[in-house]
This record gives structure tokens, C-alpha cells and sequence, in this order.
């Protein structure tokens, strides 16, 4: 019997501080995020914004219904670390809340709706790799290469609100846009961008979170703008 994927493990975490204020290195000064995950092996009650005892320190590009949870491949750890040699790239380094088994970029579609425990949640959008992962790691141009490797995961909207915990199923209950997998969308958003065609298409899936609809549809207009603020930041 075909076993489903399932939570391998749930983190969540509040914003924290860190760094020096006075550091004269950009990657060494004061900054605040929410990237610093805990696992939880307890039952965790999955509301319409986030998971309880979850947080975000920027609420402009974190959180909110349409990014309530992220998930990630667990086996991708295992990439990161062949390629850095870093222990402390393991499971919730990414800022994951759902490190899961079985469900990758390859296999998830924009527009899926599962049952995870007693929630169900709907595939919103790929997320847009920033430049608090390249701070944690003291990697300049991480985001980037998380953009590039397609290892970038993927955040939940949540449908019906419950509690979900460490080894709960994911099982798929429908898939309407199965030609959408988030692959797919990572390499029209960062790849493809001349390809009007497809981008058009992207932007027209219903269930396709709204900022991602706006990017495209911005793109559509011949408008266009730098990516250096989201994957460099302040870190450059």
C-alpha cells in the first residue's frame, strides 16, 4: 500500500533580534525575523493566518492568509548540505512550519487542496527566496542560489482551520491545475521571463496567490523591476 506524505516534523517560532547594531559588516548588524524555527511535537492549532505560537516579523512580505504555512522538502537538506558542508542547514533553517516527506516542487501544483490532520489546506504560491536565509548562513547570494536550485518550497492557504501534528498525513483531495507544479512556476517566475505566453497563463490560474498575479501581470505591461532588494537586502 502507497503510503501518503506526511509532516515529518512542525516548527514554529517568533521573531527574534539578533546581531549588533554597531557591526561595521553589513551580515553582522542588528536585524529581526521570524526564520528562527522550533520543532513542536505537540498538537498545533492551524488558523486562518498561521499556526499558533507562529510569527513573522515582516508582515508585507510574510504571513497572512495567502503564505499561513510553509512547507519544505525534507530531503533537500540533504542537497544543501552536500553542497555547503554546514550542519546548521538541517530542517527549519529555511523558516519552514511544515517539514514534509513525500511532496516536493516536482509534485505540488498551485491549486491543491489536502487533509492534514483535521485541517485542509489549498497551495498558494512558490515562496520567493529573501535575504534572511543568506544573513542566518552568512551566504551573500543564498537566496539566489535557492532560486536558482528550485529547492524553494511552498506556502498554504488554509481552507478549513483544525490541528495538525508531527506525522500527519497529507493527502491530496483535489488537483485543479496539474499542469501548475510549483516547479513549473519557479521557472516562468525566474527563468522564463520572456515567455509571454506562459506568463499569461500563469497569471490567469484562478488559484494562484494574488501578489504572484500582480508580478506577472506587471511583467505583461513590459514593466519590470530589480530583484537585489529581496534576495540582497540589507546584506549588500
Amino acid at each position: 500500500m502507497e503510503k501518503h506524505p506526511y509532516i515529518d516534523q512542525l516548527f514554529i517560532g517568533k521573531p527574534k533580534t539578533m546581531g549588533d547594531p554597531n557591526a561595521k559588516k553589513l551580515m553582522e548588524k542588528e536585524w529581526t525575523s521570524g526564520i528562527f524555527k522550533e520543532p513542536i511535537q505537540t498538537p498545533l492549532w492551524l488558523g486562518k493566518e498561521n499556526l499558533d505560537g507562529d510569527g513573522q516579523a515582516d508582515l508585507k512580505n510574510h504571513g497572512g492568509p495567502e503564505k499561513a504555512v510553509l512547507a519544505y522538502a525534507a530531503t533537500h537538506y540533504e542537497k544543501w548540505h552536500s553542497e555547503y558542508q554546514n550542519d546548521r542547514i538541517q530542517a527549519g533553517a529555511m523558516g519552514e512550519n511544515f517539514s514534509v516527506v513525500g511532496l516536493d516542487e516536482i509534485n505540488v501544483c498551485i491549486g491543491d487542496i489536502y487533509e492534514v490532520g483535521e485541517a485542509v489546506v489549498q497551495v498558494s504560491q512558490p515562496r520567493q527566496p529573501c535575504w534572511k536565509p543568506a544573513r542566518r548562513f552568512r551566504i551573500l547570494d543564498f537566496a539566489l542560489r535557492i532560486q536558482k536550485s528550485g529547492r524553494t518550497g511552498w506556502y498554504f492557504r488554509v481552507v478549513k482551520e483544525g490541528t495538525v501534528k508531527e506525522n500527519d498525513t497529507i493527502k491530496l483531495i483535489e488537483r485543479p491545475y496539474p499542469e501548475w507544479t510549483i516547479a513549473r512556476c519557479n521557472e516562468i517566475m525566474h527563468e522564463k521571463k520572456d515567455d509571454m505566453e506562459a506568463t499569461a497563463e500563469l497569471a490567469a490560474c484562478e488559484h494562484l496567490a494574488p501578489n504572484w498575479k500582480e508580478t506577472l501581470a506587471k511583467r505583461l505591461k513590459g514593466e519590470s523591476k530589480s530583484i537585489d532588494s529581496r534576495v540582497y537586502g540589507p546584506n549588500k
